[in-house]
């Protein structure tokens, strides 16, 4: 039988800018994350002597979140750089219904929530598993009068994703932004297909495929159709080698939010076929990252970029 196969693309984006880099993410060892620095975030937003300007206005928030990065410390933020990357296609797309694995504090719920309010869309749901985070999100969403199209979700991705179908809340994926804990990624999709909320037409992009990398997802994402259904019947689970897969990017996440729940046991559709290119594109802070550092040797050979960048996948027929 023939079956159409997924293509993958790699596109390049212009050099980056580093009058806008952030301050460098911390040392091996050291938490970037989930320190203090999210609240510190709200007051010194909250605090800026622009504030009224700021209040409405989804741009000036994001600025005054990229103005702590410069300027304070690092946030872990999908940057203005593959910012626009997803700007661009929620603009291309106008997707009815958004959802965002991973808030952390609402850049990209911000970014994205006001390109779906300009492309005439009715809901962003960005679900966050730590409440601190959501509270910030939250916060913030109300600061730039975005209440109205952004919905936070509070809990771990895949219960928040089974809670909203089983609600009547969600029933279709127009566009899916991936920026949560990496092995939950391919978990969490499979999960979605196997709802039904992925159909053709549904459009995928996921951040730090490069940075620190995700493997798993890549490959699944690529694979033909045929690959995906081999790969059902010889799996006894749909999990992944968390630690050597991701390494210590998972123990961080462990070690700051407690284990994560993977949906090992739903093994998605894998009659979807997916059209998948890469994006070139960088980190808010700007600094090179090595292929060969996140991949394998073989793999590495293949990658002639170093940056990090947004695999954008396209679900374009249901195989027979």
């Amino acid at each position: 039988m023939n079956m159409p196969a997924s293509t993958v693309e790699s596109v390049d984006r212009a050099s980056f800018d580093n009058k806008k880099a952030y301050v460098a993410q911390e040392e091996k060892g050291e938490s970037f994350f989930d320190d203090g620095r999210e609240i510190d975030l709200l007051h010194f937003v909250y605090g800026h002597p622009s504030i009224e300007e700021i209040r409405g206005s989804p741009a000036n928030v994001l600025k005054a979140i990229d103005e702590y990065g410069r300027t304070r410390k690092y946030l872990m933020n999908v940057g203005d750089d593959k910012g626009r990357v997803v700007a661009d296609l929620v603009a291309e797309v106008k997707p009815q219904v958004m959802v965002e694995l991973g808030g952390y504090v609402g850049y990209s719920a911000l970014l994205f929530g006001d390109a779906i309010r300009k492309a005439g869309g009715k809901r962003y749901f960005s679900l966050e598993r730590n409440p601190e985070f959501a509270a910030v999100i939250l916060s913030l969403v109300d600061l730039a009068g975005l209440s109205d199209v952004v919905k936070v979700v509070v809990g771990s991705s895949a219960e928040s994703i089974k809670r909203l179908h089983a609600q009547g809340s969600l029933e279709h994926i127009d566009l899916m932004f991936l920026d949560h804990y990496k092995p939950a990624y391919t978990t969490d999709l499979k999960l979605c297909e196997h709802l039904g909320l992925i159909t053709p037409g549904t459009v995928l992009a996921a951040d730090n495929v490069i940075k620190p990398g995700n493997p798993p997802y890549l490959e699944y994402v690529r694979s033909n159709v045929e690959k995906k259904r081999q790969a059902i019947t010889s799996e006894k689970s749909n999990g992944v080698d968390v630690h050597s897969a991701f390494g210590r990017n998972a123990d961080m996440y462990k070690a700051r939010e407690g284990e994560e729940k993977l949906s090992t046991e739903v093994k998605g559709n894998p009659n979807l076929v997916y059209e998948s290119k890469l994006v070139n594109s960088f980190e808010p802070t700007g600094v090179p990252v090595s292929a060969a550092t996140h991949y394998s040797s073989s793999i590495a050979r293949k990658l002639t970029w170093n940056k990090d960048g947004v695999e954008i996948t396209r679900c374009v027929a249901v195989a027979e």
